[in-house]
């Protein structure tokens, strides 16, 4: 049987994507500062979140990140705690974020339309959240860990609390011998 799983983190989430889409590819000069910036963000959350969990500082909300590229450019999909963390984050001069901003808009005054920046904001309350992880954890699985899938319900009604009778009586059907 293949090991089901589902993710470990009770409460709400917040999904931030954000995204860069390079339009005069010509200007590497513009692309390259943007693009490198956010290495340096996610490695400073990343330090932030081992340190926190070992009591050496306070937790700033991230909970993990993932990439993707697309049709656009490349995407991070960064999974927090509460908007709340995320624009702390967002706006604290002393973190990596409000430099890099503030770059980014002086890179993009000499040269309009080199290079775009975009992002969503997700505010996800946790009766909103279904996950499943056969053999694999991606996402908010591999960002807060998982548990097994019968911890939070068999089907995926089950897991976000959305069963009905109809559901119920399938249940054996579903779940693992």
């Amino acid at each position: 049987m293949a090991d089901r799983r589902t993710h470990a983190h009770d409460g709400d989430v917040v999904v931030f994507l954000i995204g860069m889409r390079p339009t005069k590819w010509w200007r590497v000069d513009k692309l390259a500062p943007v693009f490198a910036a956010m290495p340096r963000m996610l490695a400073e959350l990343e330090r932030n979140k081992s340190r926190a969990a070992q009591g050496l500082e306070p937790h700033l909300g991230y909970l993990g990140w993932r990439t993707a590229i697309g049709p656009g450019g490349p995407v991070v999909i960064q999974y927090w705690r509460s908007t709340d963390e995320l624009y702390a984050y967002a706006s604290n001069p002393d973190a990596a974020h409000v430099p890099a901003w503030r770059a980014f808009n002086r890179a993009v005054r000499s040269a309009p339309g080199a290079v775009g920046i975009w992002h969503e904001t997700y505010a996800v309350p946790a009766a909103g959240i279904e996950t499943m992880y056969v053999d694999s954890e991606v996402g908010l699985g591999a960002a807060t860990g998982t548990v097994p899938a019968g911890r939070r319900g068999n089907r995926a009604a089950q897991r976000l609390g959305t069963t009905t009778q109809s559901d119920a009586a399938t249940d054996a059907e579903v779940a693992p011998a």
